[in-house]
């Protein structure tokens, strides 16, 4: 078995050096992937800038109507314009998401808790294969609990997708938990993610953390960084800006867009800082100006 305390002290991750095995395509670790998985994961990552910004409103699927999500139906046709991807449920989709919006879509296809449960940890593989085929998903998010309780089943639950995402030609996210009692250090998450994708995932959502251009060049696949809790616009605008400049390729953010002020000049922030390299006090200043465009209009 491998020297496991030797591995935990390497520090040879060579972050100024970019990737080395892309190719021609422009998504991380996918240059030998099939025609049919680099379509699904160009409709997710722009060709022009690599990256991508996810609008996520998967919360109710344990916690109910979160508040900014009581109407799907009259929040999501005002952001969805300015999202590269959409991050929920079947449930949701089909009975919010018009059709004929023709976004990429990261469907929940895990689940199994609810917040009256203490441990949310115990979720497994709840959606078929022929249902995310016939919602034409860009790829399928599957919770993981590392180091958590549910680790076996949520591990085993990633690689039931992976295997049958890569029978069908649609990648597979994984996605780190954190739990109230899991760690959120550098070490965990170089941990986490380097997991998710030796098991093939072909996307990691994650956090962002200290020392993230570590995790970002140690994970042969794209990171792209959760929103996480509800801070001020300004706050999650520093995070998107330095999940960026770190090296992660988008951004997942759910709560602090429909929960913000203004959600739609929030989601268009989020898009000057990842697609156009705006810095987060240019864009928490492009934020001001129209939110106060949209006061002068009402």
């Amino acid at each position: 078995m491998a020297d496991v305390e030797g591995l935990r002290n390497a520090k040879r991750f060579a972050e100024d050096v970019d990737f080395s095995n892309n190719g021609d395509f422009h998504v991380k670790g996918a240059a030998n992937l099939d025609w049919g998985m680099k379509d699904r994961l160009s409709r997710i990552f722009r060709p022009d800038t690599k990256k991508t910004v996810m609008l996520a409103f998967d919360h109710g699927y344990f916690m109910g109507p979160t508040s900014g999500l009581e109407r799907l139906d009259l929040l999501i046709p005002r952001l969805a314009d300015y999202a590269d991807c959409l991050m929920g449920t079947r449930g949701a989709i089909r009975t919010s998401v018009p059709a004929s919006y023709n976004k990429s879509v990261a469907l929940r296809v895990s689940s199994g808790s609810s917040i009256l449960q203490d441990d949310l940890s115990k979720e497994s593989l709840v959606v078929s294969m022929e249902d995310a085929i016939k919602m034409n998903a860009s790829a399928l998010a599957v919770q993981t609990f590392v180091g958590a309780d549910g680790q076996k089943e949520t591990i085993e639950a990633l690689n039931q997708a992976v295997n049958l995402g890569s029978r069908y030609s649609i990648p597979t996210m994984g996605v780190v938990a954190v739990g109230k009692e899991m760690e959120r250090t550098t070490r965990f998450f170089l941990l986490a993610t380097r997991m998710l994708a030796e098991f093939g995932a072909q996307i990691v959502k994650t956090y962002y953390c200290e020392d993230f251009e570590k995790v970002a060049s140690a994970t042969p696949v794209p990171l792209v960084v959760a929103g996480g809790k509800k801070v001020s616009e300004e706050d999650a605008l520093t995070l998107a800006y330095k999940s960026i400049q770190s090296g992660a390729a988008g951004v997942d953010m759910g709560r602090n867009i429909f929960q913000s002020d203004n959600p739609e000049a929030m989601i268009q922030a989020v898009n000057r800082v990842v697609h156009e390299g705006m810095s987060d006090k240019q864009a928490y200043e492009f934020y001001l100006h129209l939110s106060n465009l949209t006061k002068e209009t009402v």
